[in-house]
């Protein structure tokens, strides 16, 4: 198994709704698919109904558990529906490969089917002319992927155990008073964390904390596990991007999102041949 999870799924039309790590390259949406659904489903293939996919409680478990594993968390909803779109779309490759008789000569490798069956696709996919206003509105929709993020450099003494907020403020005047804390704390040291990782890591009021702080202060902040001891070094302000100096790279981006709107659709008209069924676990 990847030590990394590619987090890659084909974008349908309903696919700004989907979380940001399913849109990548298309080709890591196969290998994706090997890595979560390498062992053929025989439940779907053994179905008396040709045209009936089910995707079964055993598909959903086999998922949540790498998620788990990979991101630390249990899928939500909107992250169960994400996962459960990338093997439907990858069964119905498979099927479609099989039906076109790809599978000649590797009968047993499914990701190879699926590959073959996505190269038929791909021939019907075209990239409508680009111009400069095209790839400037693209810029500007996405200017968040681009923008350089304001970054912290900042201290943290870490308490043994979970401390109260009044041991955590007496031990930050502690500090401030040129009191060595060093006996009871950890101390751990954080360069060029961007703002979103603040939030991701410790919540909001531990991130505005922060944003409002006076280099070389200790500071009592409440993040999202309890409170903490914080120190801010030095910060570094956002500076928005230059589309100039990123046209090739955004021209690049803009290719890959819309042959894979393409091939969604394609797929997703592929998969209108099928029944779809969801199985509930336990049931």
């Amino acid at each position: 198994m990847s030590s990394t999870l590619p987090p890659i799924a084909l974008r349908t039309r309903s696919a700004r709704q989907l979380p940001n790590w399913t849109r990548e390259p298309l080709l890591h949406f196969l290998l994706l698919g090997a890595v979560l659904f390498g062992i053929d489903r025989l439940v779907n293939r053994s179905s008396s109904e040709a045209n009936e996919i089910v995707i079964s409680a055993e598909v959903d478990e086999d998922a949540r558990q790498l998620f788990k594993a990979q991101r630390g968390h249990e899928p939500n909803a909107e992250e169960t529906t994400a996962l459960r779109k990338i093997w439907l779309d990858n069964e119905v490759l498979y099927r479609e490969g099989l039906a076109l008789q790809l599978d000649k000569g590797d009968t047993a490798i499914r990701e190879r089917v699926i590959f073959k069956a996505l190269s038929v696709v791909d021939g019907g996919t075209k990239l409508p002319p680009v111009t400069d206003e095209v790839l400037r509105h693209w810029f500007e929709q996405h200017r968040v992927k681009y923008d350089e993020p304001a970054r912290f450099d900042f201290q943290e003494a870490v308490l043994g155990g979970e401390p109260s907020e009044a041991a955590v403020r007496a031990f930050v005047d502690m500090l401030n008073n040129g009191t060595p804390g060093d006996t009871k704390a950890g101390l751990r040291v954080f360069k060029g964390r961007p703002h979103s990782n603040l939030l991701q890591s410790y919540g909001e009021g531990f991130a505005k904390t922060l944003e409002g702080a006076a280099p070389g202060q200790w500071l009592t902040a409440q993040s999202r596990d309890g409170w903490r001891a914080v120190r801010l070094d030095a910060a570094t302000p956002a500076r928005p991007a230059n589309f100039e100096v990123l046209r090739g790279v955004v021209q690049q981006d803009w290719t890959d999102a819309t042959l894979s709107e393409q091939r969604s659709a394609a797929v997703a008209a592929l998969a209108r041949k099928y029944r779809i069924k969801v199985e509930v676990a336990g049931k």
